[in-house]
């Protein structure tokens, strides 16, 4: 079988493919194939942060708005709150998305790809003959950027639970929905399974939420999500799980009978459970074995010049924007080997944020104060409530939320923030940007808030630091 040539090949158009395609092929002219087994978009466009975002928007702002004085007969309306997001995934049909790689001037190759060799590929594949197989090798560079899978433990297997796909994909609205674990998947998903009509039982194994950012953001969300009914079990251990009547009845829908699940020496009956105990890079049909690899060495980096690991498969952060951000930097690294140049500096600290939609939601950036005590940073924290600021203050009649900042006090920089409050992801850039700025705090005080705007909280957080940091003289 004859191999076509490529200069690089990318296996999976997800967010992360896309873009380190996409770069490569704008830093350096080259000829890049995109191979994807599902939808062109990946998890992110049809299964989790899309999905996720068009249901959960219009519930906090229904939130707000029954929480205002002033506005009457706010409900929500479960179906139309359900087109909006097949409006969203575009009915799980990827045209557009497959429109934009013939743009961007990339090959889409669609099937199921593995390493058979140094820098070559077969593909199985899903259009055209299905079935029949390709064999692609690449002059220079291939890409793994084949994502991320839910982890299923053993012990739920059987009962063909919901993953997070299900969730965001849901048809039929469970009455009585367990949800395990206590991270971002877990929250997010109470929050908009409880809008639709469920009761919702948090199963949480740890005896906190959320366990990496800040306990005082995790303890507001956790009020929160009491408040709003929805049972939250911290420190308890699922120990079995029986569904006599499991059935693959489709995505979205209940898969079969009553669930029993042994919590903790009870026994608790739902007619659906979520497991969410998080993701693991997808690594183990890609033919790692026919160039002597395995996960392990992906994950840290041991891997011939040839081969790139981004995104949710590299192990690093299973989040989208840094799965671009890094398919960016490596992308342009790749077409500048290639042109025989020095790829462009990266500045000495780039951090990463995070966006949860919970209610109040977060934004953060950068080290927790655990992280900067772990790494012997001496810093100066300063926390406000959210209602510190006229505008934090006027966005709801009941303001729930703070806001915090940590200072490197030997060199007066940001190296970490948390915003928990309405529309704290919006903020939280302010921060990324005087991090990789580092803009020390003595000068990131003359940035004039509006007034009244929530991003007084900044004026208020740094009027809360040593008066020398403020004032080194």
């Amino acid at each position: 079988m004859t191999d076509e040539i490529f200069d690089v090949i990318v296996i999976g158009a997800g967010p992360a493919g896309e873009n380190i395609a996409q770069y490569a092929r704008e830093g350096g002219d080259l000829h890049v194939a995109l191979i994807e087994r599902e939808l062109v978009g990946g998890e992110c466009s049809y299964y989790a942060c899309i999905p996720s975002k068009a249901l959960l928007r219009p519930i906090e702002v229904a939130a707000t708005a029954a929480d205002l004085d002033g506005i009457r007969g706010v409900q929500l309306d479960a179906m139309a709150l359900l087109r909006r997001r097949d409006r969203w995934i575009s009915g799980y049909d990827d045209a557009g998305q497959a429109a934009w790689v013939a743009s961007a001037g990339l090959t889409l190759v669609r099937g199921q790809a593995r390493l058979i060799g140094e820098r070559r590929v077969a593909v199985v594949t899903t259009d055209g003959e299905l079935g029949q197989e390709r064999t692609l090798k690449a002059r220079h560079a291939v890409v793994l950027a084949t994502g991320s899978e839910a982890i299923l433990p053993p012990l739920y297997a059987a009962a063909l639970p919901w993953s997070s796909r299900d969730a965001t994909g849901v048809v039929e609205v469970p009455r009585r929905l367990a949800i395990v674990g206590g991270g971002v998947v877990a929250c997010e998903a109470a929050g908009w399974l409880a809008a639709l009509g469920s009761e919702v039982i948090l199963l949480v194994r740890d005896q906190r939420l959320l366990g990496r950012v800040e306990s005082f953001a995790a303890d507001l969300v956790l009020a929160a999500m009491r408040e709003r009914g929805i049972d939250v079990r911290l420190g308890v251990e699922v120990t079995g799980c029986r569904r006599p009547e499991a059935r693959d009845t489709g995505l979205g829908r209940i898969h079969g009978g009553t669930v029993e699940l042994d919590v903790d020496g009870t026994t608790l009956r739902v007619d659906e459970v979520l497991v969410a105990v998080g993701r693991r890079p997808r690594l183990g049909d890609v033919g790692l074995e026919a160039v002597g690899l395995d996960d392990a060495a992906v994950r840290a980096g041991a891997v011939p010049d040839w081969l790139v690991a981004v995104g949710d498969a590299s192990g690093e952060p299973q989040l989208t924007h840094w799965g671009k951000y890094r398919g960016r930097v490596l992308g342009e690294a790749i077409a500048a080997r290639v042109a025989g140049r020095a790829p462009a500096p990266l500045p000495p600290l780039v951090p990463l944020p995070q966006a949860i939609f919970t209610d109040p939601p977060i934004g953060s950036v950068g080290m927790t104060y655990a992280d900067a005590v772990a790494a012997g940073v001496e810093v100066a924290v300063a926390r406000v409530p959210w209602a510190a600021a006229a505008g934090g203050a006027l966005a709801r009649d009941t303001v729930r939320g703070a806001a915090q900042i940590i200072v490197d006090r030997a060199t007066g920089c940001l190296v970490g923030a948390t915003f928990v409050g309405l529309e704290a992801p919006e903020l939280i850039h302010a921060a990324t940007v005087a991090i990789v700025g580092r803009i020390p705090v003595d000068v990131l005080r003359h940035a004039v808030p509006s007034y009244p705007t929530a991003s007084e909280l900044w004026l208020r957080m740094l009027e809360e630091l040593p008066r020398q940091l403020r004032d080194p003289r």
